[in-house]
């Protein structure tokens, strides 16, 4: 009968990978959100600068909404950064335990 051999940190290693694909998409998403800002600065600054009547309200609101959406990604990526350090821990420790045996 044959086994197949299961790397111990298998696991671990599904795990790193699917969070790191989560970060790179979370990242990708701020990337897009920058340039979408970045094209309307350069937009008002063409316009000399300025932003006048209901687009400033409306710039004001979207302000907010971008600060606050920033403050909850920097949530997460913060939480996925501490659950990779907590993977790489246990990855590293599969490891030892592998290099023992």
């Amino acid at each position: 009968m044959a086994h197949q051999y299961e790397r111990p940190d298998g696991h671990a290693l599904d795990e790193l990978e699917t969070l790191l694909g989560n970060v790179a998409e979370e990242l990708a998403g701020w990337r897009r959100r920058c340039l979408r800002a970045e094209a309307e600065l350069a937009e008002a600054r063409a316009r000399g600068g300025k932003v006048a009547g209901p687009e400033l309200a409306q710039a004001t609101e979207r302000l907010v909404a971008l600060e606050t959406e920033n403050q909850a990604l920097r949530q997460r990526v913060d939480g996925a950064r501490e659950r990779v350090r907590a993977l790489a821990g246990r990855l590293s420790f599969l490891e030892q335990g592998a290099e023992r045996a």
